[in-house]
């Protein structure tokens, strides 16, 4: 393959714009950017049938096969068949293997933005059997996917049906409480409408007092990989958080303004890409501490940090509205917006009932999301190894692909099927951020 550096600083009209956001991570899949995208820098040219390679954070696995002529960000390896005994296509397939991935992961450089080096991927040695058979390995692979790609969209909207019957029982909850004959008033909000006459509505800013958080530097390495979580947005994926993927030392909270959150507190997202679709909300079952990306609120007395959480998370058609653009489609959540936000509050014992009673009304759905998602990683597990044992030759397809008939590619949404990496790529910037305290 070599590697195609045509740079320009123009979009002609029917190209296609591709930025790593664009292409779903392991598949290729790509999201169509919008018309209006406009850049203030050089991009590259590529090709139909061209593979582009995204050697930011290679581990995200970002290789595509663009079937229109376009630009793309300079983050893409654009990279063309110089020998009539390697296709595209295989070639695609090739760096998806994870033991690639993996090999070239390991040879970044930059602690910040972890990078691949051309020098690295074009060295590198592999096998390529016959034309035919690269075709034939491509053909069973693209049927496979398709299939696979069928049953996580199933499952998805399983999931997002049971999300929507789960957030129902918890919205009727924390504002109704659980007793359908509890006389009502008028509570002058309108996402909470009616509430029981013996709840009180308060503004958040009553209920607790808030923290931020904020990145230490990752060039002193004494402040990394211990035993304290640093919770950054893509570790908000759970509703209750006692750990996260990055850990932080007792240097660091001693050296610098991090300060250590004790539970119970809510945690919250107010900038980020992530914002885009939902304020993502947490309470916290042990001691943490965040990046510049969060806010933690600790409870006042009398405050169920695990109601307050959910009530909250029940509110997100008053929260959405509050975010503002932040450039660069980044989004945040200002915090005297925020602090204002209006919540219904039943007395300390009855909060503690109803988040009992949340426990056992949704444990059922809890559950069955739980399985949902333990398939899902399966069928993606499933995935790699089966292309890996396919273009490594440890599985022959030819008979197989041989017997396929045609199939026509049905559409499908992009973000219905795997789980988006925007939000992650965006998180991942914060580890190598200049320290800094949350200004939102």
């Amino acid at each position: 393959m070599s590697n195609v550096i045509q740079q320009t600083a123009e979009r002609q009209g029917s190209d296609l714009y591709i930025a790593l956001k664009h292409v779903e991570s392991w598949t290729g899949r790509l999201r169509q950017a919008g018309s209006d995208v406009s850049f203030d820098s050089q991009v590259k040219r590529f090709w139909s049938g061209d593979v582009l390679f995204g050697k930011l954070r290679p581990y995200l696995a970002k290789v595509t096969r663009p079937t229109s002529d376009g630009v793309c960000v300079g983050e893409f390896l654009v990279l063309r068949p110089r020998v009539s005994n390697a296709t595209a296509p295989y070639v695609e397939q090739l760096l998806r293997l994870k033991p690639i991935i993996d090999a070239i992961n390991s040879s970044t450089f930059g602690a910040k933005m972890p990078r691949a080096d051309w020098q690295f991927v074009g060295g590198m040695a592999v096998t390529l059997p016959p034309l035919p058979e690269q075709a034939a390995i491509v053909r069973f692979l693209d049927h496979a996917d398709r299939r696979i790609r069928r049953y996580i969209r199933a499952k998805q909207k399983l999931i997002k049906l049971l999300n929507e019957q789960k957030q129902a029982i918890i919205h009727r909850a924390v504002t109704r409480g659980v007793d359908p004959n509890v006389r009502l008033k008028p509570s002058g909000v309108e996402w909470l409408r009616d509430v029981p006459e013996h709840w009180q509505v308060r503004k958040l800013r009553q209920c607790g007092s808030s923290a931020g958080g904020m990145t230490p530097s990752m060039e002193i390495r004494r402040f990394w990989d211990g035993a304290i979580p640093w919770v950054t947005p893509k570790d908000m994926k759970r509703a209750a958080i006692g750990d996260s993927s990055v850990k932080v030392t007792d240097a660091a909270i001693q050296e610098t303004s991090l300060r250590l959150i004790d539970p119970p507190a809510i945690l919250m997202v107010v900038r980020g890409m992530i914002l885009a679709r939902r304020v993502p909300i947490a309470w916290t079952t042990a001691p943490v501490t965040i990046n510049q990306d969060m806010k933690a609120l600790k409870p006042a007395q009398g405050v169920n940090a695990e109601f307050l959480a959910r009530s909250l998370d029940s509110a997100q058609e008053a929260f959405v509205p509050l975010i503002d653009e932040a450039g660069h489609g980044t989004r945040r959540l200002p915090t005297d917006r925020w602090r204002n936000l209006a919540v219904a509050m039943p007395p300390e014992d009855e909060q503690a009932t109803l988040v009992r009673f949340l426990h056992e009304a949704t444990q059922t759905i809890v559950a069955a999301i739980d399985r949902a998602e333990h398939e899902i990683a399966l069928l993606r597990e499933y995935r790699t190894r089966l292309i890996a044992d396919v273009v490594t030759g440890k599985l022959d397809v030819r008979e197989a692909a041989a017997r396929l008939a045609e199939e026509k590619e049905e559409p499908e949404p992009f973000d219905e099927i795997e789980d988006a990496t925007d939000a992650e790529e965006d998180a991942g910037d914060d580890i190598g951020a200049v320290p800094q305290e949350a200004d939102a």
